[in-house]
């Protein structure tokens, strides 16, 4: 199992302890269009960089009742909309408690809430209220309810910005990891 990051209010620490998560965020930052800062706030979010983290379990005295949701890992996609990821994607062997597979997850998410809303992948606090309602409960308002579902998009999207800082100056030092890659070629 992929230990946890310590300093996660940093993103260039994250990626220091995590080099890999650097290159995945990237991919999915190609394939989608949502940016490095976006997608590892929702992570940060999501799971707090725990992979198999899953909502608690209800109790009713000592007895379990069961849990609130079947979100699982980095992500924490519902089972229903991780199998449409799956069946879109065509990869069946995709794991939700896999960063790779987080990361392209969530930018495709975010790549259908651009077509289907219109909002701007750059949009963390939007995105993420439309992460966490789906498209649906995001375009009937559902969040509007829910102040304490608003206050977390604003936490995402600070984070997102804190991240975007810190990324402007390290960056450079994860584009160009590998032995294959020179400088000025990297990705």
């Amino acid at each position: 199992m992929t230990p946890t990051p310590r300093r996660q209010g940093n993103i260039c620490a994250v990626f220091d302890q995590q080099p890999d998560w650097y290159d995945y965020a990237r991919a999915s930052e190609k394939r989608w269009g949502t940016p490095v800062h976006v997608l590892m706030a929702f992570v940060w979010k999501e799971s707090s960089f725990q992979s198999h983290v899953r909502p608690p379990m209800k109790w009713f005295l000592f007895i379990p009742l069961g849990r609130p949701s079947t979100a699982l890992g980095y992500a924490q996609p519902l089972n229903q909309t991780w199998g449409d990821y799956k069946a879109e994607r065509g990869s069946w062997l995709s794991s939700r408690t896999r960063m790779k597979d987080a990361l392209d997850f969530i930018g495709w998410y975010n790549a259908k809430t651009r077509r289907e809303l219109g909002i701007s992948l750059h949009d963390a606090h939007r995105l993420y209220l439309a992460y966490h309602e789906g498209r649906g409960g995001y375009r009937r308002g559902t969040w509007k309810k829910k102040p304490k579902l608003r206050r977390a998009a604003r936490r995402v999207a600070e984070t997102a910005r804190l991240y975007k800082a810190q990324l402007a100056r390290c960056e450079s030092r994860f584009r160009c990891d590998s032995w294959y890659q020179i400088w000025p070629f990297c990705r």
